[in-house]
């Protein structure tokens, strides 16, 4: 299924072949660095979905050309935003490290890690606008392939620059860099091809790049962007507090969420399709079709959230232990497997809440839903610290429910609203 989680998929990829290595300070660090590059890049994953509901929107109301408009501004505002990244680079990278807490050693290789792919953000940024842009015109085998060679090539990478020169950290570091620029080749040579007329009358007209033409694009996307910093805010505290309990915890929990991003690649799907059927929905001001996109899309994604967790349960011990750098690493990862299949059925709803959200430009109160959400996690967190490392699981997989509840009750007044 198509995914806006392949930023953090690379991680996932990168956590398995540092498994290899053979040391838990060093899967630590790339935890760590997974989890930077979720605060820094993923923050930014608003550029994709906010492309994608507004270009189907904009395939309803006013044709293709419209939709290349909209590519265009993404494209415009991506790469402005990683020209700051790269600016903010030496002040920046040392806060988020900071802000992660890991010890010395774990810092140490982090930093190398961090350093390397942090020069990917040019391709990161853009790579969000295109792909947003596939995914709203429902070219969504194209992005699966697309996707599906990016997280090949990466791993494949890893293996020969980490393992197989014996660069280690560096190594996966580099791979994820080349993957990621690799990836900006293919996706815009492919859109060149399916809609170069469309991108060459819409630079020709120049209207859409203007300040006042970028407005509306600007004031969905402040939205999303608050909200996804908003979501980071949670997922930092989640590596934060498990680096308190030293590094072989930290691994763990690292395993475990790239676990839950595996969860996420396979049920995500059902968010992306909810973006773009209740976002065309939304075009054609069609209320009782845009309810029903809402069931049917929730009742299949309970049943795959259902079929994900099953396997998770029969095989979540020898996916955990194939990821862990030592013994001490599996074992605790291996005591956390009751949350590794609670956390499909925890997080399902949110997940197809958030593309019809989306789809229907709902962003204020996608907004509004994830801050209420975070203000309840940061509760739980303090009332379960006791509990240890199952509490800060525990916190994570209500804060994963309650966005979902908030969002339903959210949803009565905004379809009176918009389908008034």
């Amino acid at each position: 299924m198509v995914t806006n989680v392949a930023t953090a998929l690379i991680g996932m990829g990168d956590m398995w072949i540092v498994g290899q290595l053979g040391d838990a300070p060093t899967q630590g660090a790339v935890d760590v660095g997974a989890k930077l590059f979720a605060a820094l890049f993923t923050v930014m994953n608003f550029l994709k979905t906010g492309t994608t509901g507004l270009v189907a929107q904009a395939g309803t109301r006013q044709g293709s050309q419209a939709q290349a408009e909209v590519l265009l501004k993404g494209l415009a505002v991506g790469l402005t935003i990683a020209a700051a990244l790269l600016l903010l680079k030496p002040v920046l990278l040392p806060l988020l490290l900071d802000a992660l807490g890991a010890d010395a050693r774990v810092r140490t290789a982090a930093v190398i890690y961090a350093d390397i792919r942090y020069w990917s953000a040019p391709a990161v940024m853009a790579n969000f606008a295109l792909v947003g842009f596939l995914v709203g015109r429902r070219q969504m085998r194209t992005v699966l392939a697309i996707e599906v060679a990016y997280n090949l090539l990466n791993v494949a990478l890893g293996l020969w620059l980490a393992l197989g020169l014996d660069w280690g950290i560096a190594g996966i570091g580099w791979s994820s860099f080349i993957a990621e620029f690799a990836k900006l080749a293919v996706t815009a040579a492919l859109i060149l091809r399916i809609a170069g007329g469309d991108l060459g009358a819409a630079l020709r007209m120049r209207s859409g790049i203007t300040w006042r033409a970028l407005g509306p694009f600007l004031a969905v996307n402040r939205d999303l962007f608050l909200r996804t910093v908003v979501l980071m805010v949670a997922i930092a505290a989640l590596t934060r507090l498990g680096a308190e309990r030293g590094p072989v915890v930290l691994a763990a929990n690292g395993i475990v969420y790239q676990i839950f991003i595996l969860s996420a690649l396979l049920l995500d799907g059902f968010e992306n399709a909810a973006q773009v059927l209740n976002g065309e929905r939304a075009g054609a001001e069609d209320r009782e079709g845009f309810r029903a996109y809402v069931g049917a899309i929730l009742w299949r994604c309970f049943g795959l959230a259902c079929l994900v967790a099953v396997a998770f349960a029969l095989f979540g011990t020898a996916i955990t232990d194939s990821f862990a750098a030592t013994p001490e690493v599996a074992a605790e990862a291996r005591r956390l497997w009751p949350w590794i299949v609670a956390l499909p059925l925890a997080g399902f709803a949110g997940f197809v809440l958030d593309g019809v959200f989306v789809g229907a430009s709902w962003t204020r109160a996608l907004l509004l839903s994830m801050a209420g959400a975070v203000a309840g996690y940061g509760v739980l967190l303090w009332l379960t610290w006791p509990l240890g490392n199952h509490g800060l699981w525990l916190s994570f997989c209500v804060f994963l429910v309650l966005r979902a509840v908030l969002q339903l009750a959210m949803m009565p007044r905004l379809l009176r609203r918009s389908f008034a």
